[in-house]
């Protein structure tokens, strides 16, 4: 970096985070200083830059040191990247029973992330023993947290009454929530049930959202279900996906 801020620049997270939309680089100096103050916040916002190489280079080892400080220090977000970067081998390697073991600690804190994340390994059976039960149970205490993918998800249980009882109404309710929260799973989700009860035109319009929002991995998978919609405008999204998805690969 060219420049060097002085310690009474330094500002709270806050700015920091709004920084970094400006000028990565000047908040990368910014995070830096403050996390060496001893910024809990700082600290867990430093792992992530270093985790997503924005603002300075990316140094995943690094990033891993920083979340285990702020995690150390009760922050429960940089708990719960401690359980990303252990299930994704970011830094270290993946072991999935060290990832749970994080998620644990934050989601019992009250962390809706991290109940999220330990859900999904208790799905999975990855790093623990499948316990569909208790990952709905975390499903559900997140979703009813606020948390927009776990909505979805829950909404996936009650829809197919998977270890509960099918509720079709509940749902909805669910799925619409999760579309409202912005979750691109959630707002297909929602689509597909409305396109289910012939209200094509929101049906439609929830598509294209989820289209908009998602990556190319979960379009490449959802153009194969429009394809064998019964409605002729929702087939043709099928393609619309591809395009876009083809188009975010390049």
């Amino acid at each position: 970096m060219s420049f060097q801020l002085r310690r009474e620049e330094v500002l709270d997270v806050a700015d920091l985070a709004a920084m970094l939309e400006e000028s990565p680089s000047r908040a990368a100096q910014a995070i830096l200083l403050a996390a060496g103050e001893g910024e809990v916040e700082a600290q867990a916002l430093l792992g992530q830059i270093l985790l997503d190489g924005r603002g300075i280079a990316q140094d995943r080892p690094l990033a891993l040191r920083w979340f285990g400080i702020a995690a150390g220090r009760g922050h429960l977000m940089a708990r719960n990247m401690l359980g990303r970067c252990h299930e994704h081998g970011w830094g270290c390697i993946a072991d999935a029973s060290v990832a749970a073991q994080h998620y644990r600690i934050a989601a019992e804190a009250g962390l809706d992330w991290a109940m999220y994340n330990l859900a999904n390994l208790l799905a999975t059976g990855r790093g623990l023993a499948v316990d569909q039960p208790q990952a709905l149970a975390l499903y559900r205490q997140a979703a009813e947290s606020g948390h927009a993918k776990s909505m979805n998800l829950l909404g996936r249980y009650l829809e197919e009454g998977r270890h509960c009882r099918a509720d079709p109404v509940a749902a909805f309710d669910w799925y619409r929530r999760s579309a409202q929260s912005g979750d691109f799973r959630g707002q297909f989700s929602y689509a597909s049930v409305l396109a289910e009860r012939s209200q094509i035109r929101e049906a439609l319009e929830w598509y294209r959202q989820a289209m908009y929002a998602g990556h190319a991995v979960f379009l490449h998978i959802a153009a194969q279900t429009l394809e064998s919609a019964l409605h002729p405008a929702i087939q043709t999204l099928a393609l619309e996906y591809k395009e876009r998805a083809e188009r975010m690969a390049v």
